[in-house]
């Protein structure tokens, strides 16, 4: 290798390097700047029309801003449940809706008419499973998503009705106002107990869960 290679590959490992603390030490700022948020707007974190997965009184909460129409959100859904199932006395999981996906909010109306029939867990299953077909970001298959949705056990007729109703569009609108107050801008984003994750993977999330449940059993 002569010393004019040598000499441009150490420049690109120069830049490289630099590029990436750069992006962790950005990346710091954007987290510290949104826990500090989040401390001053915790009432924001869980309202009383949030769904709740587990023990309502559990000394760990999950809070975790959903997209249905969001594949890593999809991914992430057993990855949560597993984590219910090894704590099923201590953790539970609430869900905050973040429509940024084009037809998500209809959606999540879907969604909340199907609690209203007591239906939520097996349609919001349902749908996720069912996602590829009906989620298209740039062309969603809202129509595909309300029949998977009946074909979970969904009154299509009764959620029509009740999808129209204002307090449906209340919930709705809250959640965003929430989210935005609280600076998310991805999904999912999750926080445990008020604390979001150092960085984000299900590994982290787990070991935070863990670390917010050592502190219950001391």
């Amino acid at each position: 290798m002569n010393a004019k290679k040598f000499t441009v590959i150490g420049l690109v490992a120069i830049v490289a390097l630099f590029f990436y603390l750069g992006m962790n030490a950005y990346q710091s700022r954007v987290q510290t700047a949104q826990d500090v948020q989040v401390k001053a707007e915790q009432t924001r974190l869980v309202r009383m029309h949030s769904p709740v997965f587990g023990p309502q009184n559990a000394p760990v909460t999950i809070v975790e801003f959903f997209d249905p129409a969001c594949e890593t959100c999809r991914a992430f859904y057993p990855i949560v449940k597993n984590l219910m199932a090894q704590y099923p006395n201590d953790v539970r999981l609430v869900i905050r809706y973040a429509p940024f996906h084009q037809g998500s909010d209809v959606v999540v109306k879907l969604l909340e008419s199907a609690k209203s029939q007591a239906k939520y867990q097996p349609v919001l299953e349902s749908l996720l499973a069912a996602q590829p077909a009906w989620a298209d970001h740039g062309q969603p298959s809202i129509e595909t998503a309300f029949k998977v949705a009946e074909q979970a056990g969904l009154d299509l007729v009764k959620a029509r009705q009740d999808m129209e109703k204002p307090g449906m569009q209340a919930v709705l609108q809250q959640d965003i106002e929430d989210l935005t107050a609280l600076q998310v801008t991805k999904t999912p984003t999750f926080f445990v107990n008020g604390r979001s994750l150092s960085s984000f993977g299900p590994d982290q999330l787990a070991a935070l869960v863990a670390e917010e449940l050592a502190k219950v059993k001391k």
